[in-house]
C-alpha cells in the first residue's frame, strides 16, 4: 500500500470488520492488518510461490488464503509472469508501458492459474459478508474485470483500496476514470489518490451512505 493504512483509517473514520485482499502476493500487509485490529481476512493469490508464503503468514494471523485468481468468469487462464520479487508485477494482462518504465523487471513466461469470480466464491463458500466490508485490490491493471465479477459483493462493501492507472501500464488496462464510473454504481466515491508510480498509483473509495 502506497498510502499508510493507519492514515486512511484515521482520516476517514474507517471501521473495518474484515478485509478481502485480492492480489495477496507474499502477504506483505498481513502484519499491518493485525496491528490495526482487523479480525477477519481473506487473501487471494494465484501464483504458486508467493501463495505459499502468504498462506503461512495468514494462518499465523488467523486469516485465510486461497490459490486463486479473481476475474469476471471461472476458467483456467495464463498469467504473464515477472521474474523479480517472486512475480510482484505479474498480471493476467500483457505488460505495455511497464516494459519501458521498469526495464529491470522482465516478463519471461506464463503460469496457468485458476480463475473464479468473487461473487461465486463467497456464495459457494457461504461467507458472511457482515464480517467483511473492505476490499484491497492490486492485480496489475485487471481490477475492473475483478469488480465485474463482484457486483453482489460490492453492494455490501464500504471501502475499496485499489491500484489505479492513468496510462496503459498493461495492455488494455482500465484507467482510473473507468473504475470511478463502475464503482459509482455502488455509491463508492474516490476520496484519495496517490500517483506514487507516476503512471499508476493507489486510490481509496468510500461508500457514500447519504
Amino acid at each position: 500500500m502506497i498510502i499508510p493504512l493507519e492514515k486512511i483509517i484515521s482520516d476517514y473514520g474507517m471501521k473495518i470488520q474484515g478485509v478481502i485482499h485480492i492480489g495477496g502476493h507474499r502477504g506483505q500487509e498481513i502484519e499491518k492488518y493485525k496491528e490495526t485490529g482487523i479480525q477477519n481476512g481473506i487473501f487471494f493469490e494465484p501464483q504458486k510461490l508467493p501463495f505459499m508464503e502468504c498462506y503461512v503468514k495468514s494462518k499465523q494471523a488467523g486469516y485465510e488464503t486461497y490459490n486463486l485468481a479473481l476475474g469476471n468468469k471461472s476458467c483456467r487462464i495464463d498469467m504473464n509472469t515477472a521474474v523479480p520479487q517472486l512475480g510482484m508485477s505479474s498480471s493476467i494482462l500483457p505488460p505495455a508501458k511497464h516494459l519501458e518504465q521498469y526495464p529491470d523487471i522482465p516478463f519471461e513466461g506464463t503460469e496457468e492459474v485458476q480463475m473464479t469470480t468473487l461473487d461465486s466464491f463467497l456464495n459457494e463458500g457461504n461467507i458472511n459478508l457482515d464480517d467483511y466490508n473492505f476490499i484491497n485490490i492490486d492485480v496489475q491493471g485487471y481490477e475492473l474485470e475483478v469488480f465485474k465479477g463482484a457486483k453482489k459483493t460490492l453492494e455490501r462493501i464500504d471501502y475499496v483500496y485499489s491500484e489505479v492507472n492513468r496510462d496503459e501500464v498493461y495492455e488494455n488496462c482500465a484507467m482510473v476514470e473507468d473504475l470511478d464510473l463502475f464503482l459509482s454504481d455502488y455509491n463508492l466515491v474516490r476520496v484519495l489518490t496517490d500517483w506514487g508510480g507516476e503512471t499508476w498509483g493507489d486510490a481509496l473509495y468510500v461508500k457514500n451512505k447519504k
